[in-house]
């Protein structure tokens, strides 16, 4: 045996501690001596306390062992009483083996009892089964007599007796005779179809039935609702499933009754699909719609059991035709008015208070958790439909407008003109107004479809005014054929430039924010490219009236003292009374380019090499009717109201101080101001102006030429040239042979 330590490891270790507390204990007691005094005392309380400890586990101990000792007593009765029910189950096993012979004589006695008892049942349904064919024909003339719930009951009779036999033979496992039984009830079938035609017919036509007499409807309902419920249990019981079951009349309810909503107002039948023609359809629609489902919410819903929620599926089939009918519509070719018809429809007629928002109708009828009658798609697809009708229109107005814009050129009175005596012409308002108008029709739909069209009429629009200056420049090509056709081509010019600036300060407007818009930049480089264009023709046409008297330019008789300035003034002078009738900054356009056109004129005839001063007295005279000229044409300009910083005629007072030099050793220098002034002059410029001095030699020529070419010149930003579009005619390049014919 293992030592007590090795065994009881625990009490060792508690034996440890607890002689461990007692030293503690027994060391602070010693340690001080008043406690010794009380030593006694401790020394019987101790006592006492292990008495209890040792009594308690003597209790502890006796317990325990009178628990084990019951223990052991009742193991051996169990053990005594399944002994016992072993003996008497052997005693019952040998019964039984002798009994199992006696059964079997007993079994042919089974055999007729169960014979006896299927005769029994036999006999019990024969009378019924002789009847089962008057049933049948009692049946019929009840439906042919529309009495549904007599009939229904006689064929639930039938069904019940066919359903019985065939399971009977089902459980007794005789299956070929099932082939007998629904032979002998065949009429069945005829009489099922029968009353399921009734009744579809009857749930097809509910909505006129219901107005009248809605006995017919509550009828079918009750015969369906039986169905219902016998299909649900034989669906549950799932031990045999009669032929024809489950009938499943409750959701052929729901398909006869939307197939009979589609069928009465939504056939694919043709639809007028012209303006009138629709919004006549979509009228008769919204009525019938709203009329059908009061019927439904006042009358259907009450024949049917709650649970078929015959509103809401009535309302979604609606819903599901009325957005197949009108996507049929949407692929037809439809009009401008037809597509406006048919989205004003979708997008707010159909959830409006006149429809499927009427106040009868809700809260019943939320039409808003069906969904977009149309899909966002489609619609986006219609608008753009609708934009290229749009477009296609405001194209065709846009060129019978310029049509009769450009005839009425030709008549023989100046345009009309405005309070202030501006020419102008309806074009711009016609133009805006047709604009506006579409973008304020679009606005009644989406905001979608509003940007749209602002879009297309913004390009139209650029479109236009491109056509606009086609149409200027066939116009300007026959006023110079005949230069009397039109008679008022000035005008009509200006009043075009007027309505330019009419057309551009108005497209702000049409943009659909009220908040003022910039111009988009194409649509403005258009508007700029109009006015340039018809700029460019009245310089065009006051430089047809300038040429003759430039022709003049430079020559003798012109330094004598010709009066030739005098008449290119009046001619100035009498377009810019014309240019007057145009507004302001076009006006102001008008004279600055004028005044270019007279000083780059001016400065061409005289570069052209026509003269060359023979002497100091011809140059002083030149000097004299350059300064009288262009004093003269300053002062006409300075009063038109340009200002003489804005001119370009100082050009010509330079070119007084370049030809009025007396010593030509300086010509470099002023040649090198006057380049600086103005660097778009060329060498070839240069040249010209030194042979018009006629004094000038090859030396001094070299020597001014070398002086540009080492300081050439860059044109500053915003440098407006004068020079450059002169061209000077090319210098005779020396021929070492006399002129005449070759040998």
């Amino acid at each position: 045996a293992s030592p007590p330590d090795e065994e009881w490891p625990e009490a060792e270790k508690a034996e440890k501690l607890a002689r461990g507390a007692a030293l503690k204990w027994a060391s602070g007691v010693f340690y001080c001596p008043e406690k010794l005094e009380a030593l006694g005392h401790y020394r019987s309380r101790e006592t006492k306390r292990n008495n209890s400890i040792q009594a308690r586990l003597k209790s502890t101990v006796q317990s325990y062992l009178e628990g084990v000792s019951t223990g052991l007593e009742q193991l051996r009765s169990a053990a005594k009483a399944v002994q016992d029910v072993c003996q008497e189950l052997g005693a019952t096993r040998w019964a039984l083996v002798d009994s199992a012979d006696r059964l079997q004589v007993l079994q042919p006695m089974r055999t007729l009892m169960a014979e006896h008892v299927q005769l029994a049942s036999v006999v019990k349904v024969l009378p019924q089964l002789l009847s089962v064919h008057e049933v049948f024909s009692n049946t019929l003339q009840l439906l042919r007599e529309q009495h549904l719930l007599e009939a229904h009951a006689e064929l639930l009779v039938l069904e019940h007796l066919r359903d019985d036999i065939l399971l009977q033979l089902h459980l007794r496992g005789l299956s070929s005779a099932q082939a007998t039984v629904l032979a002998y009830f065949s009429g069945l079938q005829e009489l099922n179809e029968s009353l399921a035609k009734q009744l579809w017919g009857i749930v097809g036509c509910s909505l006129e039935l219901v107005r009248e007499d809605p006995v017919l409807f509550v009828s079918a309902v009750r015969i369906i609702e039986r169905e219902e419920k016998i299909d649900d249990a034989l669906l549950l019981d799932a031990t045999f499933l009669p032929p024809g079951r489950p009938k499943g009349w409750r959701q052929k309810f729901y398909h006869t009754l939307q197939e009979s909503i589609r069928g009465s107002r939504f056939l694919p039948a043709r639809v007028d699909t012209t303006g009138p023609g629709l919004s006549r359809h979509l009228a008769a629609l919204q009525r019938a719609v709203v009329a059908e489902l009061h019927v439904v919410k006042d009358l259907m819903v009450q024949c049917v059991p709650p649970h078929y929620n015959l509103l809401s599926t009535c309302t979604a089939t609606y819903h599901q035709a009325l957005g197949s009918h009108l996507q049929d519509i949407l692929r037809e070719d439809l009009d401008k008015q037809a597509l406006f018809l048919l989205l004003e429809w979708v997008l707010h007629v159909y959830q409006s208070p006149e429809m499927m928002g009427h106040p009868d109708l809700l809260p019943e009828v939320d039409v808003a958790a069906l969904g977009p009658l149309i899909s966002p798609e489609l619609v986006d697809q219609a608008e753009r439909k609708y934009v290229v009708k749009v477009k296609a229109s405001v194209l065709e107005w846009m060129q019978r407008t310029l049509e009769v814009e450009f005839k009425e050129w030709f008549r023989e009175e100046e345009p009309e003109t405005d309070h202030q005596g501006f020419f102008q012409s309806a074009l711009p308002v016609i133009v805006m107004q047709m604009l506006s108008e579409n973008i304020r029709v679009a606005s009644l739909l989406t905001d979608s479809l509003r940007h749209k069209v602002y879009s297309m009429a913004l390009e139209e629009l650029e479109a236009f005014l491109g056509r606009v200056r086609e149409a200027l420049v066939r116009c300007g090509k026959e006023h110079q054929k005949d230069r009397a056709v039109p008679k008022y081509y000035v005008p009509y010019l200006l009043a075009m430039l007027n309505n330019n600036l009419a057309l551009s300060s108005s497209v702000s407007s049409l943009h659909p924010d009220t908040a003022p818009r910039e111009v988009p930049a194409s649509l403005q480089a258009a508007l700029d490219r109009t006015q340039r264009k018809a700029c460019q023709l009245l310089l065009e046409e006051l430089l047809l009236d300038l040429q003759p008297l430039c022709t003049q330019l430079p020559s003798r008789k012109w330094l004598a003292g010709s009066q030739l300035v005098g008449s290119v003034c009046e001619v100035i002078d009498k377009y810019a009374k014309e240019f007057s009738r145009v507004r302001n900054p076009v006006f102001t356009l008008l004279l600055t380019e004028s005044e270019r056109l007279v000083t780059g004129r001016y400065l061409r005839a005289l570069l052209q090499k026509r003269l060359a001063c023979r002497g100091a007295e011809e140059r002083g005279q030149l000097c004299a009717r350059l300064l009288h000229d262009a004093t003269q044409l300053q002062e006409l300009f300075h009063s038109l109201g340009l200002d003489r910083s804005q001119q370009s005629l100082e050009a010509l007072f330079a070119l007084r101080e370049l030809i009025g030099l007396k010593d030509p050793a300086l010509l470099s220098l002023e040649v090198l101001g006057f380049i600086t002034k103005y660097p778009d002059v060329s060498d070839e410029h240069v040249c010209a102006l030194l042979d018009l001095r006629g004094d000038v030699s090859k030396e001094v020529r070299h020597t001014v030429l070398e002086t540009m070419h080492q300081h050439p010149q860059a044109l500053p930003e915003g440098y407006q040239p004068i020079f450059s579009v002169i061209l000077v005619p090319a210098p005779e390049l020396p021929f070492c042979l006399r002129k005449g014919k070759c040998a």
